[in-house]
């Protein structure tokens, strides 16, 4: 895994892998989605949610690029174990907030709102279809926001009232949603 932008660009973390839980997206395309971010988003201004947040691929970068607000969360101990030292190795205690939890939980008690949202589940999650209506349902998006969904070919967004684009990676796509002004 390797930070590819920012004040930590290079910078490269090796979680364990023995039976790690874990799909990290691919440099490729993490670096298409945050050309994409960077055009439309400042992010030394948004508040960031990372959820099914595996190593902390994504909340690395946002705070690499400048974020000083990233929620992460992810329901496996040995995920949230190794981005709690991540974190502590690269001094972000002031920038990520760490919650070991369901992210289904997590989205139906949530109070805050969030301008930016990536959920990167595992791909093969029976309910992978449900997290962009969750979403919207729970008003986690503030207005003008984006939630980016990760998926493989398998799920089709563009019927979802707040489909906004979708963008190819090889076999890993992101399915963009806005919630509107």
């Amino acid at each position: 895994m390797r930070i590819i932008g920012g004040k930590f660009k290079g910078r490269r973390f090796y979680p364990p892998a023995d039976k790690w839980p874990t799909r990290p997206t691919t440099d490729f395309a993490k670096e298409g989605l945050f050309n994409i971010l960077n055009n439309t988003f400042d992010f030394e201004e948004i508040k960031v949610l990372d959820l099914f947040g595996g190593t902390g691929n994504h909340s690395y970068e946002f705070i690499s690029r400048g974020c000083e607000d990233v929620t992460y969360v992810d329901k496996f101990g040995s995920c949230v174990d190794f981005v709690k030292k991540t974190a502590a190795q690269l001094g972000l205690a002031g920038e990520l907030k760490i919650f070991r939890s369901d992210v289904f939980k997590f989205i139906a008690g949530c109070r805050d709102q969030f301008d930016y949202i990536f959920a990167g589940p595992p791909y093969g999650l029976p309910n992978l279809d449900q997290i962009p209506g969750l979403i919207f349902e729970h008003k986690l998006l503030k207005p003008g926001g984006w939630l980016v969904l990760e998926h493989n070919p398998h799920h089709d967004f563009k019927t979802h009232p707040h489909f906004i684009q979708d963008r190819h990676y090889g076999k890993t796509i992101f399915s963009i949603f806005e919630q509107e002004l």
